[in-house]
C-alpha cells in the first residue's frame, strides 16, 4: 500500500471530532451544543462543566486533533500523497457544516472521512454519519454542491493504532517500582454506554447478535496483553473496564467502572495496575478528569501504585495507518483486491455500515453507509 499513492476518486480527507470548549466562557454554550433537544437546565450544565472548569474551561481535544492534523498533512507531503486535509466539529468550531461548505467551495467533490473514534458503536460512529447528512442536507438547501462522502472503516485493529498503545503498555510498566511491576494488573479502560446501545452496535453477521463494541475492545486488549508477554516475559492479568459513565442512573451501562475495579483488585492483593485508555484516541477531557484525576486520586486513597498508559494522539504511525486507509479505501473504489493490515482476530470492519448498524432509538437518516440518502 505504501507505494500507491493515488488517492482517486478521493479528493480530500476530512478530520471528524466531537469538539471541545477552549475557554470558561465555552463551557456552558459547548454543552448546550452536547445535550440538545434533551432539557437539560443551564444550572445543570454548569455543575457538569466543573470538569472543565478544573482545567481552565479548556478542553484539550482541539489543540490535540490540531497536532494529529499537522500529523497528517506531515506524512502525506513526505509519501507524496495528495490530498488536502480539513477538520470539523460536532459540537464546536470549527464546525462540521462550515467545513463541508469550505471543501465544496474549494471545489472539491469527493470526501473520506476519518472519524476520531476508532471503535463501533451508535455514539462513535452512526451519530457522526447522521451529523454528516445533516450538514449535507444544509449544503443542499444552500443550493451548494452535495458532495460524496465516505467514512473510512474502524481502525481499532489497525497495526498504526495498536502498536503505539502497546509501546505505551511497556512504558508504564517500566515506571513502576521493580517490587511491584511484574504483578501489575492491565485494566483496558474504555467509555462505558448503554448495555443495549453495545448489545446493537456494529454488523450482526460478524459479530453473532450485534455486541461489536465490546468485541473489538476485547481484541485490542488481548492483542495489546499478548504483545507485553511477548516483550516482557511476563503475564499480566488484565481486564477491560468502563469509565465516564453518564444518563439516567436506572438505565443499565456497561460495568465494571474504573474505579470500582481499583477497589477490586486492591482487595484481591493486586500490587499495581496499568490503566491502558484503548478507547480513546487522545488524552482528551475525560482521560484527564477520568482517569489521570478521579482514578488517580482513588488509587492514592487505596495506596495503589498506578500508571496511566499514553494514547495514541499524533503518533507518527497513527498518520502512517491513516494514509494506508486511504489508499486501501481508494484501491477498492478502483476494483482492485486489497489485503487489509489489522492485528488480532476479527479481521478488517466494513467499509460500507449496512442498513440497521448501531441503530438509535430515533432513527435520522445517515451519510457514508448502505442506507444514505447521500450515497
Amino acid at each position: 500500500m505504501s507505494d500507491a499513492l493515488d488517492a482517486s476518486p478521493y479528493d480530500a480527507l476530512l478530520l471528524l471530532s466531537f469538539g471541545g470548549p477552549e475557554g470558561p466562557d465555552d463551557v456552558v454554550p459547548f454543552l448546550e451544543n452536547v445535550t440538545r433537544g434533551r432539557g437539560i437546565p443551564k444550572e445543570r450544565l454548569k455543575e457538569v462543566g466543573q470538569h472543565y472548569f478544573l482545567f481552565g474551561g479548556v478542553s484539550p481535544i482541539n489543540d490535540q486533533n490540531r497536532a494529529l492534523l499537522d500529523a497528517l498533512r506531515k506524512d502525506f507531503a513526505e509519501h507524496g500523497l495528495d490530498l488536502p486535509v480539513y477538520w470539523g466539529n460536532r459540537n464546536w468550531a470549527p464546525y462540521l457544516t462550515d467545513t463541508l461548505r469550505e471543501l465544496v467551495q474549494d471545489g472539491h467533490r469527493s470526501v473520506l472521512v476519518l472519524a476520531t473514534s476508532a471503535y463501533a458503536s451508535y455514539s462513535g460512529c452512526r451519530q457522526y454519519r447522521e451529523n454528516l447528512a445533516e450538514s449535507l442536507a444544509v449544503l443542499a438547501s444552500e443550493g451548494l454542491a452535495v458532495p460524496r462522502v465516505d467514512k473510512l472503516r474502524h481502525y481499532f485493529n489497525h497495526p498504526g493504532f495498536v502498536r503505539p498503545m502497546i509501546d505505551g503498555v511497556l512504558e508504564s510498566l517500566a515506571g513502576l517500582p521493580d517490587d511491584v511491576r511484574e504483578g501489575a494488573h492491565l485494566a483496558f479502560t474504555t467509555h462505558s454506554i448503554p448495555t443495549a446501545a453495545a448489545d446493537t452496535s456494529g454488523r450482526v453477521e460478524d459479530h453473532g447478535d450485534g455486541g461489536a463494541y465490546v468485541a473489538e475492545h476485547l481484541d485490542v486488549a488481548r492483542t495489546i496483553a499478548g504483545a507485553v508477554r511477548e516483550e516482557t516475559g511476563v503475564d499480566h492479568p488484565w481486564q477491560l473496564v468502563y469509565q465516564s459513565r453518564s444518563g439516567s442512573p436506572h438505565t443499565p451501562w456497561l460495568e465494571p467502572d474504573i474505579c470500582d475495579h481499583l477497589e477490586e483488585r486492591h482487595a484481591a492483593g493486586a500490587p499495581a495496575v496499568v490503566m491502558v485508555p484503548i478507547g480513546f484516541v487522545s488524552d482528551h477531557m475525560e482521560v484527564l478528569y477520568d482517569l489521570d484525576t478521579e482514578a488517580e486520586a482513588k488509587a492514592a486513597d487505596l495506596g495503589l501504585p498506578v500508571r496511566r498508559s499514553a494514547t495514541v494522539g499524533a503518533d507518527p504511525r497513527f498518520a502512517a495507518a491513516v494514509r494506508d486507509l486511504v489508499l486501501e479505501r481508494a484501491a477498492k473504489e478502483g476494483g482492485h483486491d486489497v489485503a487489509p493490515c489489522v492485528l488480532g482476530a476479527l479481521g478488517a470492519s466494513h467499509d460500507l455500515c449496512p442498513v440497521g448498524c448501531c441503530p438509535s432509538r430515533a432513527p435520522k437518516p445517515a451519510a457514508a453507509g448502505a442506507d444514505s440518502p447521500y450515497a
